[in-house]
């Protein structure tokens, strides 16, 4: 794919794109000129994106539940149908969510419902889409993944790890598919300013009576640590658009770009102090969780 390539003929098709990076990303790309085929479980907030399309630009919509192969299945029709036959030039597969928790704590259905979403079904997406790419032995799949697949953070092991598994999964897929043409492209963001964090958090109460209920008890204070940092979804969008328009695409885009620092630095930082860091940062010391025997015996106190 090159910088050279017409924009209007290039069909790009973004999961995840009812909100936060996947809604602004296939606005983004609209604006810009490309045929976004925006897809997402639900069918009125894909309504409401394609209405804030801008006029005269090319947005179509189609539902789409990544863990669902009857779901996958009838999108991919769609796609035949929207692209004259081609099928996809660029597939975004941004499709994901977390829920945080403590590993020891976490169930075993929570922690599949993250991974059949962020990495199976990310695969089952792609694997729907790839045959026209390599046949036409020209097509790029982008991969949305985080710096949270380079470190893992206090109570979000679960999410973290299937993060980690998309990292893996996309060199091998970069590697397997290039001598067909097909590029894969990872993008790591940081910590972005979208709704993703509300459902994150939203299980914290089912963890107050464990061992780690002080320090879960004080998440919006961790939220608030981690969001000191963050940026708007467009720095997304716009990591995923030089993704698109290069000739040569990196193997991975890190946005903001000082999150290469920070990648940089952890690099060189022994291990233990890592760890020391991610304890204070996720109020994982001694004197906190203590605080739950001193409630529960008063006579402690």
């Amino acid at each position: 794919m090159s910088t050279a390539t017409t924009t209007a003929a290039t069909h790009v098709l973004i999961t995840g794109a009812t909100a936060g990076i996947g809604r602004t990303t296939a606005l983004e790309l609209a604006r810009l000129g490309y045929h976004v085929i925006a897809t997402g479980r639900r069918a009125a907030e894909l309504d409401k994106l394609r209405a804030e399309a801008p006029a005269g630009t090319r947005l179509d919509t189609a539902v789409l539940d990544v863990t669902s192969a009857e779901s996958i299945t009838r999108a991919a029709a769609e796609v035949e149908r929207l692209t004259g036959g081609h099928g996809l030039d660029v597939l975004v597969n941004n499709a994901g969510f977390g829920l945080i928790g403590p590993m020891s704590e976490i169930s075993d259905a929570e922690l599949r419902r993250q991974y059949d979403t962020n990495v199976f079904g990310l695969m089952a997406v792609t694997r729907a889409f790839l045959p026209a790419m390599r046949e036409r032995g020209r097509g790029r799949i982008i991969n949305v993944s985080s710096m949270g697949g380079k470190i893992t953070f206090p109570f979000m092991g679960a999410y973290n790890s299937t993060k980690y598994a998309i990292e893996s999964m996309s060199d091998a897929l970069r590697i397997e598919l290039r001598p067909f043409g097909v590029d894969v492209v990872l993008i790591e963001p940081g910590v972005i300013r979208t709704n993703f964090a509300d459902t994150m958090i939203a299980p914290v109460a089912q963890y107050e009576h464990t061992v780690y209920g002080p320090a879960m008890a004080r998440a919006d204070q961790l939220r608030a640590r981690m969001e000191s940092t963050a940026v708007g979804p467009e720095v997304i969008a716009r990591a995923i658009h030089k993704a698109i328009r290069r000739r040569r695409p990196a193997a991975r885009y890190v946005a903001p770009w000082f999150g290469s620092l920070v990648l940089g630095f952890l690099a060189v930082t022994p291990t233990r102090v890592q760890d020391f860091a991610m304890r204070r940062m996720g109020f994982l010391t001694a004197a906190t969780l203590q605080k739950r025997d001193l409630l529960a015996d008063p006579a402690r106190v």
